[in-house]
C-alpha cells in the first residue's frame, strides 16, 4: 500500500507542546513564533521530518500555519479544512483562523499585541511572506526576529530522519524535451532579465529542468534539490549523492557539476560576489537563501521561476502520455466501481474501498506494463457525513462502512511514468434521497459548463470559475474550494500557476492541465464532488464568429453515476454532453476490460440518458 491509515496526530498532545514552545520564548527574545505547513523547500507536500505543524497542533491538512503567541494560539486554514481542524486540534488551546480572508499577516496587523517580537525560521518563509509580516508588525509596533534554528526541532525528540529517496531519470520519450534544451532556456531567461545567475529553489522545477524524478516526498515524485544556472549556461546541482544510482549520476554529470546540499550557501555567496544579480522567485525561495545572496554583496532580482510556466504548458509528448495514463486509470476505476456495485451495503468500509482501488490500479498497470509508481495523494474515501469533510483522510479510528441510502465520495489519483491522474466520483449506495440527487445534478451542471466552455485568448481562471458555480448559486449553495488546480506531468498533483478559482489571475494557455471539480458539502450529512482532468486546447476559429477560441479537452474517462442524475434539471445541451462523454468512456475503456461482468456493468453505466 502507498497509503497508511494510522492516526498520525492527536489533539491531546498539542497543549503540552505549545507550553514547551512558549517556555523557550524568553531565551529566544520573542513573544511569538510562526509554524507553517511548508518545509525548507516551500512545498505543499512535505516529508515526515518537516511535519512540524502536525506535530505541534495535531492538524494534518496540506495547507495551514500556526501563530503561537504568549496568550493565544491560532491555526489558520482555508475552507477545505475548517471541519477537519475542529476535529484534530485541542480547541481549548487553539482557535481557528481564516487563511484566505485574514491570513497571519492580516491578523497580526489587526490583533497583534503592541511591541510583538515575532520569531520565524528563515528556511520556512519566503521573502514575499517576510515582507508582508514586517509590514504587519510595523502596524503594531512590533518586529520580526530571524532565528538561527527552529525551536520545535529541539523539542521534537523522535523527529524522523531527512528523506533519501532514490532519483530516477525521466526519459525523453516521456519528457518530450531534452534536459540540455531546458537548461539553455533557463540560461536565456537569466540573460533576458539582466541577471548573472538563477537560483532554482523549487524541487519540481529541478525535476522538470533536469528530467529527473525523486522519492523524497510522499506521492510527489520530485527530489528535494536546488540548482544554480548562470547566464552562460554553467550549472550546479545541489543533491545528496546517496540518492543517485549509476544511471542517474551519469545523466546528471553530463548536465551539471554536483554538490552536496550543505554547499549551497557558500556557492550561492560565490555567485553573488561583486554585486552580481541573482534571479530568485520571491514566492518560493526562503529568506535564508536571499539573505545569503545579500550578505555576500549580491543583488536579488525577484521574478517568477522561469521554469514554472513552461513546466505548466505540457508539450505534445506529455499530453499524449497523460491521455494514455488516464485511459489506463479509467480501466482501473471501472473495475473498482463495478466491484463496489457488487458488494452488499454495510460490507465495504472506507479503508477497504481505498485498498481495493489501489489493487485495481496496480493490476491494470502490470497488465499494460506501465506500473503504478505511487498514488498522487492520500485517497479521500468518505461515506455519508465523512464526504462533507472536503479533504477527509480515513484512519483506523474514523473508518466506517458504506451504508444503504447514502452517498460515497472517493477522490483519488495515481502516478505513472507517463502522467499524473486525479479523479473524483460520488456514487450512490442503494437508493438515496431526491435532495442529494438534486445537488449532485447541480454539481454536474457546473462540471459540464467548464468542460464545454469556449473562451478567447487572455481568459484567466477567475473568469471561468463562476461557470461552475452558477447552478449552485441559483439554488442558494456554493463550495469552499477552487474549481480546479494545475496538474504536473508525473510530478505534483497540485501545480501552478494555472488554476480555476476566484483568485486566479493566471492566463490559461494551450497545454495547461487542470482539474475540473465543483462540489457541494453539507456538514454532518453528505458531500458531493465530480472531478475530471482537462487541458487547454489551441485557438480555433468558430464558424460565423469574430474571434478564435480555446476550449478544454477531457483527459479523464470514467462513468458518472447515472442513478444520481435528475434529467429534468439538465438542458438538452447538457444531456447531450453526458451521453457523448459516456459514449467516449465506453469506446476508450472497452478494449482494456476483458471480464464479461465488468463489461456488462460498463455498458449499463454509460447507457444514454
Amino acid at each position: 500500500m502507498f497509503q497508511s491509515f494510522e492516526t498520525t496526530s492527536s489533539p491531546a498532545l498539542g497543549p503540552a507542546r505549545v507550553t514547551a514552545l512558549r517556555e523557550r520564548f524568553d531565551a529566544l527574545g520573542i513573544d511569538g513564533f510562526l509554524v507553517p505547513r511548508a518545509d525548507e523547500f516551500q512545498g505543499e507536500y512535505v516529508p515526515a521530518s518537516a511535519e512540524r505543524l502536525a506535530w505541534l497542533t495535531g492538524f494534518t491538512g496540506s495547507a495551514g500555519i500556526a501563530l503561537i503567541l504568549r496568550e493565544v494560539a491560532v491555526v489558520f486554514v482555508d475552507g477545505r479544512y475548517t471541519t477537519q481542524l475542529a476535529q484534530q486540534v485541542d480547541q481549548a488551546t487553539f482557535t481557528a483562523g481564516d487563511l484566505v480572508g485574514e491570513p497571519p499577516h492580516s491578523w497580526i496587523a489587526a490583533h497583534g499585541p503592541r511591541g510583538l517580537r515575532l520569531g520565524v525560521d528563515p528556511w520556512l518563509h519566503s521573502g514575499a511572506e517576510v515582507r508582508r509580516l514586517e509590514t504587519a508588525l510595523a502596524a503594531c509596533g512590533g518586529s520580526l526576529v530571524i532565528l538561527d534554528s527552529n525551536p520545535l526541532d529541539a523539542l521534537w525528540h523522535d523527529r524522523p530522519a531527512a528523506p533519501m529517496g532514490a532519483v530516477s531519470v525521466q526519459q525523453e520519450q516521456h519528457a518530450g524535451r531534452p534536459a540540455a534544451d531546458k537548461i539553455a532556456a533557463m540560461a536565456k531567461a537569466v540573460a533576458d532579465k539582466g541577471a548573472q545567475a538563477l537560483l532554482v529553489a523549487d524541487p519540481s522545477s529541478v525535476a522538470w529542468i533536469f528530467n529527473i524524478r525523486g522519492a523524497d516526498v510522499p506521492h510527489t515524485p520530485h527530489p528535494l534539490a536546488r540548482a544554480i544556472i548562470t547566464a552562460e549556461g554553467a550549472v550546479e546541482l545541489f543533491i545528496e549523492a546517496g540518492k543517485l544510482g549509476p544511471e542517474a549520476a551519469a545523466h546528471l554529470d553530463a548536465l551539471a557539476s554536483r554538490h552536496e546540499p550543505s554547499a549551497l550557501l557558500s556557492r550561492l555567496a560565490a555567485h553573488a560576489e561583486g554585486e552580481r544579480r541573482i534571479l530568485v522567485d520571491g514566492d518560493i525561495a526562503s529568506i535564508a537563501l536571499t539573505r545569503a545572496i545579500e550578505a555576500a554583496g549580491g543583488i536579488v532580482v525577484e521574478a517568477a521561476d522561469p521554469a514554472r510556466l513552461p513546466r505548466a504548458i505540457k508539450n505534445a509528448v506529455e499530453l499524449r502520455g497523460s491521455a494514455d495514463a488516464h485511459v489506463q486509470d479509467g480501466a482501473a476505476m471501472v473495475r473498482f466501481l463495478h466491484w463496489l456495485d457488487t458488494q452488499a451495503p454495510d460490507s465495504v468500509s472506507e479503508i477497504s474501498a481505498v485498498t481495493a482501488l489501489e489493487a485495481f490500479r496496480a493490476r491494470v498497470g502490470e497488465s499494460l506494463q506501465n506500473p503504478l509508481k505511487d498514488i498522487s495523494f492520500d485517497t479521500i474515501s468518505g461515506a455519508g457525513e465523512h464526504g462533507a469533510v472536503i479533504h477527509y483522510r480515513v484512519t483506523t479510528e474514523t473508518d466506517r462502512r458504506l451504508k444503504a441510502g447514502e452517498l460515497f465520495l472517493i477522490d483519488s489519483g495515481a502516478q505513472y511514468v507517463n502522467g499524473t491522474t486525479d479523479i473524483t466520483r460520488t456514487v450512490a449506495i442503494g437508493a438515496v434521497p431526491q435532495e442529494q440527487k438534486k445537488f449532485f445534478t447541480l454539481v454536474l451542471k457546473g462540471m459540464i459548463a467548464i468542460s464545454a466552455a469556449r473562451f478567447p485568448k487572455g481568459t484567466r481562471g477567475c473568469d471561468l470559475d463562476p461557470l461552475a458555480r452558477i447552478a449552485l448559486w441559483k439554488a442558494g449553495a456554493d463550495y469552499a474550494h477552487g474549481t480546479g488546480h494545475g496538474v504536473g506531468s508525473y510530478l505534483s498533483v497540485h501545480e501552478g500557476p494555472q488554476r480555476i478559482s476566484r483568485v486566479s489571475t493566471q492566463e490559461l494557455l494551450p497545454g495547461m492541465i487542470l482539474s475540473n471539480e465543483p462540489g457541494y458539502y453539507r456538514p454532518g450529512a453528505f458531500g458531493i464532488r465530480i472531478e475530471n482532468l482537462i487541458y487547454v486546447t489551441e485557438l480555433e476559429a468558430i464558424e460565423g464568429g469574430d474571434l478564435p477560441m480555446m476550449g478544454f479537452e477531457t483527459l479523464t474517462w470514467c462513468p458518472i453515476d447515472r442513478r444520481l442524475i435528475l434529467k429534468d434539471l439538465l438542458t438538452a445541451e447538457e444531456l447531450a454532453w453526458v451521453d457523448a462523454y459516456h459514449a467516449g468512456v465506453r469506446a476508450k475503456l472497452q478494449p482494456l476490460i476483458s471480464e464479461p461482468e465488468a463489461l456488462a456493468w460498463l455498458e449499463g453505466a454509460t447507457a444514454a440518458l
